[in-house]
C-alpha cells in the first residue's frame, strides 16, 4: 500500500511503527554522549582520591620525622620547631652547620634555657666520646691482631728527636675551642721559639673557624707561612695516639711513642 506521503510499508506494519525505529538509532546515540562526561569522572575519581590522600600523608610523615630527631636530641617538638626557625634565619646563613643545640643554645632567651641546652650537649658529647673511645679500642686490639709489627701513628709534620729545648723540637698540639688554657699554651709555646703542628679537635673541617681561632690567640702569619707553625684539623688524630688527660696536650714522639710535654 503506498500513502500520500510517498513512504513504504510493509504489510501489517503501522506507520508510527517505522517512525519509532528510524529514531531508535539517533536516542542511543544521545545516550552514550550523555554517558561519556559520567564515565570519565568515575575514572578520575580513584587519581583525585590518591593525591587527597598522598597530600594528606605527607604532613604527618614530616611531623613524625620531626619527633624522631627532636628526640634523638632530646628536645620537644616544639624547640626542634623553633630549630629549624633559626636555621632559616640569618644563624643558618652564617653558620649553615650548626646542630640543633648549639643553635638554640647561641639563641637561647634566658639564662636557664642557655644552661638547659649546655646540659644537653655536655651529655650527648660525653655519649658520643664514649662511643668513640669503644670503637677507637676495638680498633687498637685488631691492629695488634693484624699489624703487629707496624707503626700506626704518623702525625705529617712531627718527628721523633732527642733531647733539647723547644726550638728544636717538633712538636704536635692539640686544643679546642672554648678552651682558655689551650689559648694560653699556644701564646707561650710561640714566645718560646717552638715549631709546633696544631690540631682542633672539634673543628668539623671548617677552615675558617681554626683561622678565627689562630687569629684570636695572636699566631704569628709569618709563622704560618713559614710552616714553623701549621694549623690543621685533628680528624680522629688526638684519640688516635692514645694520650690520656684533657687538653690542651702538647705531644712528641719517642721511639715510636707518643709522650705528653
Amino acid at each position: 500500500m503506498t500513502l500520500r506521503s510517498g513512504r513504504n510499508f510493509t504489510r501489517g506494519q503501522l506507520p508510527w511503527e517505522a517512525t519509532v525505529k528510524s529514531c531508535i538509532p539517533v536516542v542511543l546515540l544521545v545516550l552514550i554522549i550523555a554517558l561519556v562526561p559520567t564515565l570519565t569522572l568515575a575514572q578520575n575519581v580513584p587519581a583525585t582520591s590518591s593525591r587527597i590522600a598522598s597530600s594528606q600523608e605527607s604532613p604527618s610523615s614530616d611531623t613524625t620525622l620531626d619527633e624522631h630527631r627532636a628526640r634523638e636530641w632530646g628536645l620537644q617538638p616544639e624547640e626542634w620547631a623553633r630549630y629549624r626557625q633559626l636555621m632559616q634565619g640569618s644563624l643558618g646563613i652564617h653558620s649553615p652547620n650548626l646542630d640543633p643545640l648549639t643553635a638554640l643554645g647561641i639563641e637561647a632567651r634566658t639564662d636557664e634555657e642557655r644552661r638547659h641546652y649546655a646540659e644537653l650537649q655536655v651529655q650527648a658529647e660525653a655519649r658520643r666520646v664514649e662511643k668513640t673511645l669503644a670503637y677507637q679500642r676495638a680498633y687498637d686490639a685488631a691492629w695488634q691482631r693484624l699489624y703487629p709489627t707496624l707503626q700506626r701513628v704518623d702525625l705529617a709534620g712531627t718527628s721523633s728527636t732527642g733531647n733539647g729545648d723547644l726550638s728544636s723540637v717538633r712538636l704536635a698540639v692539640f686544643v679546642k675551642e672554648g678552651c682558655p688554657p689551650c689559648e694560653q699554651r699556644v701564646r707561650q709555646l710561640q714566645a718560646e721559639g717552638a715549631a709546633f703542628d696544631l690540631y682542633m679537635v672539634g673543628s668539623r673541617q671548617e677552615d675558617a673557624r681554626i683561622r678565627q681561632w689562630a687569629t684570636r690567640v695572636g699566631i704569628d702569619p709569618d709563622k704560618v707561612r713559614e710552616r714553623a707553625i701549621t694549623l690543621n684539623h685533628d680528624g680522629g688524630r688526638w684519640l688516635s695516639i692514645g694520650v690520656q688527660g684533657d687538653l690542651p696536650a702538647v705531644v712528641r714522639e719517642v721511639n715510636g711513642q707518643w709522650l705528653r710535654l
